[in-house]
Order: structure tokens, then sequence, then C-alpha cells
């Protein structure tokens, strides 16, 4: 078996973050759910530690994405079972910039707490 290289140890750790982000987890939150110290998260995001095969299972179930995509076996997409989730994301696609641009800014003030109307 060969050694990871550098490049795939950080394309692992940038779609860990990336997903953990997307999951909308802090690392502290999955470091409660993983059992592991946040500053582990930290490192292994950073592609300083690296994973064992059942880290990266246990990271796939929490933030829903498949164990290949972690991997880089599957598309730059983040592919997700949930069919409310497939649906919003097909949805989002057939808006027009303006319109997506909206959104995400509602969506934005929604995750702040705020109601999203100007006042």
């Amino acid at each position: 078996m060969t050694n990871p290289t550098k490049d795939s140890i950080n394309e692992v750790a940038n779609r860990l973050r990336a997903a953990r982000n997307n999951a909308g987890l802090s690392q502290g939150q999955v470091s409660k759910m993983m059992g592991m110290h946040r500053p582990t998260i930290s490192q292994i995001e950073a592609g300083i530690r690296k994973v064992t095969s059942t880290d990266i299972s246990q990271f796939a179930k929490i933030y829903d994405v498949k164990v290949a995509w972690i991997l880089g076996d599957a598309p730059e997409t983040m592919e997700t079972s949930d069919p409310k989730l497939q649906l919003a994301a097909r949805e989002l696609g057939k808006l027009k910039p303006d319109d997506l641009e909206r959104l995400l800014m509602l969506i934005a003030a929604m995750k702040e707490g705020e109601d999203g109307t100007a006042s």
C-alpha cells in the first residue's frame, strides 16, 4: 500500500473542513461527536494530522456526505442522501443570479438570528 501524498492529505483536510462548514457545525461540536479534542479536529483540517478509515467513516456520517467524496474519489460537489437537500439544490440551480444572491443574503441573516427584513 502506498503512503498518501501531501496533496491527497490536503485534499482530504479541505473536504473535511468544507463538509463541516456545510453542515453548520463548529470544530468544538464535531470534536464532541467524534470523541476527540478540538485541537485534533483543527490539526486534521489543516492536514497536519492523518485520519484513520474509521474516522473518515464517522466524519462522513456526521456531515452526511459519502466517504468517496471525502477521499476525493467523487466529483467536487458534495452529495447528500437527504432528499430535501437534493431538491433544494436542484431548485437553487434554476434561480436567476440576482435571486440566488438575495436568497443567500436571507439565509445568512437567518443564521445570525435576524429576521432578514430591512428597517
